[in-house]
């Protein structure tokens, strides 16, 4: 990836530096100049128009546009600007060029000015050391902050509570409530000059006079700190989606990707940058140069791979696929500008600023094209059946045919602020973590567009910072895996009726994860190392086989930041901290043995064990044979892993004469104990059901279940005698002591009413047998 930058031969802004830019859409710029003009840029064209001339005695010194909207609303005042200017004021000013207010703001320059993101709020800064919070119409609301330096750059955060601003070499973050806490570091070793604080990455970036950029977290955590340049940095800037940013110094323009690393490095003749804006789309760049010229900056070259495909943007409406096997090479022309695409399960997605191209890597020539609602299409996230767009008015799942499938919504949903870590898609369902409330995460049925299971959202005790569906199976056995702000990972069920669906931990100290795309084998880079989980459903199953399931690999050389990628077949991708790709290969054979599995072919599953000899295969092999009930094969499983308390388990299991006992003791073995009390009740086997009660020492339940049916009342009695008699302790609990007044204990009568119930049972199953024959 690289910028392909252009200057034109004059510059516009005569003689005079220009210290601002903005644009309004993708294809309409706007500078302010000390020669005290406004101009408008049209890069498609390179026409220049002048909107605006400002006094004299007025230098403008930053521009912030009004925020297109939230949600899809377009705001009424969004065809205007806050310019800010060293006279002490700021202007409202219209896109026309009308002044429609001038404030008077600060004592000295007014150093910066931002709205928040819903465009509720403007906060600026200035020479006088003072942080100010206004209203959009100009009214003063505060003073947040009095420092006794100048405050050179200020940033709203994500959900325009806290405001972050620099003094001198310190950073601040300050909420807007009063008497909350104020968060303030040291971030350079000189003064900071410029600031950037992003919506969808929660990531903050910072560029100082000590010839360094650094990007921290929103507790004020570095993550990177470049190598110093030959000059201070005096621009910065996120990109809108949060993948990118830019960095302008002397003659000096870098492309950087979100954790830091470089991408490119462009020299132009340009002088200072003195300030960067982003287009909308994310696609371009411009500068604010200190010899009157407006730099120009094109994102070209990305790449995206899938197995033998690598397709590269070569130019903003061209596009190179690459087949590495037969080395046969295409163009895709496009009628306007690529802002985002996506290559996996054999479909290539482009949206463009108008239209949406659906190819198929068996065939390039004919794209399915459908119009699309918004240009401004921020994320692309494919899944087997069908692929998911998200702009700035909503979510949109279409097939690969171009059909739309459905559009989720829920209250409070803010797209502008989804990323590929916050949203997930499988074949049949989609989930997203809310942004107001981290802690939740919506799920929806893909093809309905509705909420799945009972309607009410998965709620974890701890904010959620990534989620990932698993691809393959069945939908009543989906699962959602996600990394909470400690860096733990968890699994959960994502079909869910009425009961709370167990949130179980599989993992500590999780930087990143990736579900495989062909079958649901699950990796993360852990603390320094790479484990995979080879059948994560395992935790539900037999939880103490967890461990043996897994596969770790030395992972030192990606560092703790390192990022997955992908996990396509048996390879994974990872990104080191210094922007290298690395590959690695897992096992193949786990691949293999889930699908024997879910073809129900046990005998390919335990030859392919047997041939491969490896413990972790024969485990998985177990969890997998008792999750479908196989006893044989679960028998022969932990046999060859040697579990023999498990082997004599599960043989006892064999012997119970009904199937329904079977499937109690079976969900025992899980450890669902609720579950296998439900099915022996249901199925009238009451003993079966106090007796599990009385094996699990669940003494008080085994007594209220023999009380309400009026059975077994001594059964229970005596085997609590019993238990307390070889402990030498005596009975207090007052529930016992009532039921026991009066009765004596009879063993033999005890014996032989038990057995009259096994007896019936096995009638019962005999006739059920019958009756099916």
């Amino acid at each position: 990836m690289r910028l392909k930058t252009s200057l034109l031969k004059e510059p516009k802004h005569i003689l005079d530096l220009v210290s601002c830019v903005g644009w309004t859409t993708a294809d309409e710029l706007f500078s302010c100049s000390d020669d005290h003009q406004v101009m408008k840029w049209n890069p498609v064209t390179s026409e220049t128009t002048r909107v605006l001339k400002l006094p004299d005695d007025v230098y403008p010194l930053d521009l912030h546009w009004f925020p297109r909207g939230i949600g899809g609303k377009k705001q009424s005042q969004a065809e205007s600007f806050v310019l800010t200017s060293s006279d002490g004021k700021f202007h409202l000013i219209s896109k026309l060029g009308r002044v429609e207010k001038s404030v008077e703001a600060h004592c000295g320059a007014v150093l910066a000015g931002r709205w928040n993101y819903e465009g509720t709020a403007l906060v600026t800064v200035g020479e006088d050391g003072q942080v100010k919070i206004w209203s959009k119409s100009g009214m003063l609301r505060s003073t947040l902050a009095q420092q006794g330096t100048p405050v050179y750059s200020v940033s709203w955060a994500p959900d325009s509570d806290k405001v972050l601003y620099t003094s001198g070499q310190q950073l601040i973050i300050k909420p807007l409530q009063p008497n909350a806490k104020v968060l303030q570091w040291k971030g350079h070793d000189g003064l900071v000059l410029k600031t950037d604080w992003n919506a969808v990455n929660g990531l903050i970036l910072s560029a100082g006079e000590d010839c360094r950029y650094k990007v921290w977290d929103s507790f004020g955590r570095a993550l990177f700190s470049c190598q110093p340049h030959e000059y201070p940095l005096t621009a910065i800037a996120w990109a809108p989606d949060g993948e990118l940013f830019a960095v302008g110094s002397f003659n000096t323009l870098r492309l950087c990707d979100k954790t830091g690393w470089s991408y490119a490095l462009e020299k132009p003749n340009t002088g200072s940058i003195f300030a960067i804006s982003w287009s909308i789309d994310g696609t371009q760049l411009a500068g604010a140069c200190g010899n009157g010229q407006v730099i120009f900056a094109h994102v070209v070259e990305q790449h995206w791979e899938w197995q033998n495909f690598q397709i590269t943007l070569v130019k903003r409406r061209t596009m190179k696929v690459h087949n590495v096997i037969n080395d046969a090479v295409d163009l895709l022309e496009f009628r306007d500008r690529v802002i985002k695409a996506s290559l996996s399960y054999g479909y290539l997605v482009v949206s463009t600023s108008l239209q949406c191209y659906v190819f198929s890597t068996r065939n390039w020539n004919t794209p399915l094209i459908f119009d699309l609602k918004e240009g401004t299409v921020s994320l692309i996230l494919q899944a087997e059946r069908h692929f998911l767009l998200v702009d700035g008015a909503g979510l949109y799942l279409y097939s690969y045919e171009g059909r739309l499938i459905s559009s989720p919504k829920y209250p409070g949903l803010r797209t502008d602020v989804l990323s590929a870590l916050t949203v997930s898609l499988s074949s049949d369902t989609l989930a997203l973590r809310d942004k107001a409330d981290e802690k939740v995460i919506y799920i929806f049925e893909a093809l309905s567009g509705k909420p799945l299971g009972d309607g009410k959202p998965l709620t974890h005790k701890t904010e959620i910072v990534e989620i990932a569906l698993d691809q393959k199976g069945l939908t009543s056995e989906r699962k959602i895996a996600f990394i909470d702000k400690n860096r733990d990972l968890f699994i959960t069920s994502v079909k869910r009726f009425g009961k709370e669906q167990k949130i179980v931990k599989i993992g500590t100290m999780v930087q990143s994860l990736a579900w495989n795309d062909s079958c649901n084998i699950l990796c993360g880079i852990q603390d320094c190392r790479l484990t995979v989980w080879y059948y994560p459903n395992t935790v539900y199953v037999d939880k103490d086989l967890l461990p043996k399931t897994l596969c770790e690999k030395d992972a030192s050389e990606f560092s703790r930041s390192g990022q997955i990628v992908s996990f396509v077949g048996s390879q994974v991708t990872i990104r080191r901290a210094d922007g290298s790709l690395v590959h690695l290969h897992v096992s193949p054979y786990p691949a293999i043995l889930h699908g024997h599995v879910s073809s129900s072919r046990w005998q390919d599953g335990l030859r392919l064990c047997r041939f491969v000899k490896d413990q972790t295969l024969w485990a998985c092999l177990a969890a997998m044979a008792v999750a479908h009930k196989d006893m044989s094969t679960a028998e022969i499983a932990y046999a060859a892993i040697g579990e023999i308390d498990k082997v004599q388990y599960i043989n006892s299991i064999k012997e119970l004469p009904s199937k329904e006992s079977r499937l109690a003791h079976m969900l025992l073995f899980s450890g669902n104990c609720q579950e296998a009390e439900t099915l022996l009740l249901q199925a009238g086997l009451v003993y079966q059901a106090i007796q599990i009660n009385i094996n699990l020492y669940n003494w008080e339940r085994a007594l209220e279940l023999a009380v309400k049916h009026r059975t077994h009342v001594d059964t229970v009695l005596a085997y609590r005698w019993k238990f307390l008699e070889d402990f030498g302790k005596k009975e207090t609990n007052q529930r016992f002591l009532q039921y026991a007044e009066g009765l004596e204990v009879d063993w033999n009568k005890i014996k032989a009413k038990i057995e009259m119930e096994i007896a019936k049972e096995r009638e019962r199953a005999a006739a059920s047998a019958a009756g099916r024959s």
